[in-house]
């Protein structure tokens, strides 16, 4: 409720405005006894303009977007109009980007994804709607991006790629997005009154690429010093993003002050009391400030102070205390929370506390201790586990029904769709049911797009959806027109990487092309799954079938994403064949078979480099060159390099990436990852064994750390711009997997 009415309050401020502007502005129609004898709209409809004609150039002068005002009821949208003149009504900015993705995907039959479109397919004239569309939100709060989401995204993007971003939120139905871009700001400047000089706050705080995990407390320092100029540049983006998402009538979820602070606070501060919070997989977790005791309140003060000048108002904020393994020592759990929920309230009357529903997070303790009518629980773990009672387990808090379908950014296809489209309209229509919304949060945006597509669907539907006439649906608009074998395939895909069942895991298999070289190898990341979760064949059958989808649908941006990421999966899937054999002629001392195998797993690495390399997606390059971007000088510009490409690798120093377990997390099948990182582990693990194998002794121990940690610091610059035909290459896959 606090989102809806700031924005009816914001909406009141621009009415004279609008009531002179509406007659002229492009899409919206004139009153008919002229603007001043009229009411004015209830808000600016001019963002929503400016995001369609950015996301559907050719075609979005055939719209006029009506804006209504948002009744008791909640956010909706309708579409109707003739052929060229589709007009679209709706209840905030971004919802009439909604309807528009709902006209576009239900209409006129084509498919704005994250990533991949296929809008060059539509006709010169857009159709026209047969009668009246409608929809309505079932939930008011549909949230997206995990805490994780810049380290694993971008952290070093412009503006443009936000906005992209934003606006697709937007089309497909989010009201709230998790802005942590700039949040080191208003510590960096509210810590300089508590003690601290600039140089010791920017060595505490992480390279941007880590900062998420700073921001939950679980570390500090890694991938510093941090400039001056970064933190300034870094809080004018997120100030731009939080801006443009407020346009759009959407939610800035900015990060809350729970009591994050640097060294020796309490010696610095007469009267702070804080908690040393132990150690996070290797780290050093900063310290905690007891938020009852008499400093927090000063501090949080200072802090909200300094975000709200620096990215305006909220109403929502998202923190979580003692995130895992964080310790409360001596601190009662529930006046701790209280003391955080009331500085909040202070600073930003009436705002909604967003939490992570992540293992034992939010406990009984903490949500004993707060207003539970204002706080929204982000369960990122509604499909992974049977016997879920969330009302029981929150007591009656409110949450939204979220799955974290991706660790790390893996490249990894699939989700446990048939989860979700099971259990969100049964949740929702229990008779106690405090679910409030839906939760996009995988750690890594920008792969999956069905799996974004349908999770975001579930909050506009009336009912149950069904599962498999939804990917039918999909598979249709994916690439601009109906085709048997587009359905043929994206139905082998709803079998296997879209059935995954709940019980243990929320993602898919990782890649063993990516893992560290062992032939008892079973994942890259230490918490990945440890097997496949479906049939292998049914991604190859689902290349088969999309390989012979027809010529007239093979040019969209969708299909060619498509065709690689399922080339790829395939491929990889195969790896995991492979390996179990190399280990048997291995032990067998068979070295003919042992080499031919070896030959075959190398091939299919090489292919693999080169399938990927073809897909601006799943290129390196970009990733290192929006890094060095942001440096203003090559000493800079390589720190902040290195602070991009461990995150992909070791992710940290030998302490946390080999005992800890971090290196790899974030494996991803990329070109340069591919062809300089993980090929030749391979390629060198093998020829080591077959030397073993030659002399009948043991192999030699490698460093893998120390081979991955000198890639890292490394500065060999990569293609910014795919290489290679994309069909020529996945018939390629198809040919070395024997595909009918």
């Amino acid at each position: 409720m606090g989102s809806r009415l700031i924005r009816r309050c914001r909406n009141t401020l621009v009415v004279a405005v609008l009531a002179v502007v509406t007659a002229a502005t492009p899409g919206v129609p004139a009153p008919p006894g002229g603007a001043a004898s009229a009411a004015a709209p209830p808000f600016d409809p001019r963002p929503a303009r400016a995001g369609l004609e950015r996301l559907l150039p050719s075609r979005a002068a055939q719209f006029t977007l009506v804006p209504v005002e948002e009744p008791e009821s909640g956010d909706y949208f309708s579409v109707s109009g003739g052929a060229g003149a589709i007009q679209v009504r709706g209840t905030s900015p971004a919802t009439l980007l909604t309807g528009v993705g709902w006209y576009l995907e239900r209409v006129a039959g084509v498919d704005i994804g994250w990533p991949g479109d296929s809008v060059g397919r539509l006709p010169v004239t857009l159709p026209a709607v047969s009668g009246t569309i409608t929809r309505s939100a079932n939930v008011p709060h549909r949230y997206a991006l995990n805490d994780t989401d810049e380290g694993y995204s971008g952290p070093y993007r412009d503006f443009a790629s936000y906005q992209h971003d934003i606006d697709l939120m937007a089309l497909h139905g989010v009201n709230e997005v998790f802005v942590p871009t700039g949040a080191e700001y208003p510590y960096y400047r509210a810590l300089q009154e508590f003690g601290y000089d600039a140089a010791e706050l920017r060595a505490w705080i992480p390279g941007p690429a880590h900062q998420a995990w700073w921001l939950l407390q679980n570390m500090s320092g890694f991938g510093g010093p941090v400039p001056e100029r970064l933190i300034e540049a870094r809080a004018a983006l997120g100030s731009r993003i939080a801006k443009h998402l407020r346009a759009l009538g959407m939610t800035p979820v900015l990060p809350g002050f729970f009591g994050t602070v640097p060294p020796d606070f309490a010696a610095r501060n007469p009267g702070a009391v804080t908690v040393p919070q132990g150690r996070w997989v290797g780290f050093a977790r900063p310290d905690w400030l007891d938020p009852t005791g008499p400093v927090f309140a000063e501090l949080a003060a200072a802090y909200y102070q300094v975000q709200r000048h620096r990215f305006g108002d909220s109403d929502m904020f998202k923190m979580d205390l003692l995130h895992e393994g964080g310790t409360p020592g001596p601190v009662d759990v529930a006046r701790a929370a209280q003391a955080v929920q009331r500085a909040l309230d202070t600073a930003r009357p009436g705002a909604t506390w967003v939490m992570l529903g992540w293992q034992n997070n939010p406990s009984a303790a903490l949500l004993s201790g707060v207003d539970r009518s204002r706080v929204l629980i982000v369960d990122g773990l509604s499909d992974r586990y049977e016997g879920l009672d969330r009302e029981t387990r929150w007591g009656g808090a409110p949450y939204a029904f979220g799955s974290i379908a991706n660790f790390g950014g893996h490249t990894s296809l699939g989700a446990n769709t048939g989860v979700w489209t099971d259990r969100f309209h049964t949740w929702l229509t229990r008779s106690d049911s405090a679910l409030r919304g839906i939760a996009y949060l995988p750690e890594g945006t920008g792969g999956n797009p069905a799996a974004f597509d349908l999770l975001t669907e579930l909050a506009w539907e009336p009912g149950p959806v069904d599962q498999r006439a939804w990917f039918a649906a999909y598979a249709a608009r994916r690439y601009g027109g109906a085709d048997p074998h587009a359905a043929a395939a994206w139905e082998q895909l709803r079998l296997g990487p879209y059935s995954g069942a709940s019980g243990t895991w929320s993602e898919p298999q990782d890649s063993l092309f990516t893992a560290r070289p062992s032939l008892t190898a079973v994942r890259a990341a230490r918490w990945s799954p440890p097997a496949m979760r479906y049939d292998a064949d049914t991604v190859e059958r689902a290349l088969s079938e999309l390989l012979k989808v027809a010529p007239a649908l093979r040019s969209s941006d969708a299909y060619r994403f498509d065709l690689v990421d399922v080339a790829r999966q395939a491929l990889t899937n195969r790896g995991r064949l492979l390996l179990p054999r190399i280990r048997a002629a291995y032990e067998a001392k068979d070295l003919e078979g042992f080499r031919a195998l070896v030959r075959e797993w190398n091939a299919a690495e090489e292919l693999l480099g080169r399938l990927v390399a073809a897909d601006r997606r799943f290129l390196l390059g970009p990733w290192l060159a929006d890094a060095r971007s942001w440096g203003a000088d090559a000493e800079e510009g390589d720190r902040l390099e290195y602070d991009a490409r461990s995150i992909l690798t070791t992710w940290a120093d030998r302490g946390p990436s080999e005992n800890g377990g971090l290196h790899d997390y974030a494996n991803r099948e990329w070109a340069g990852l591919v062809r300089d990182v993980y090929g030749p582990r391979w390629a060198d693990y093998f020829a080591s064994l077959d030397t073993a194998l030659v002399r009948g002794e043991a192999p030699a121990a490698v460093d893998w750390f120390a081979r991955d940690d000198a890639w890292a610091h490394g500065r060999q610059a990569y293609p910014t711009s795919p290489i290679g035909d994309p069909i020529a290459l996945a018939r390629e896959v198809g040919a070395a997997l024997a595909l009918s």
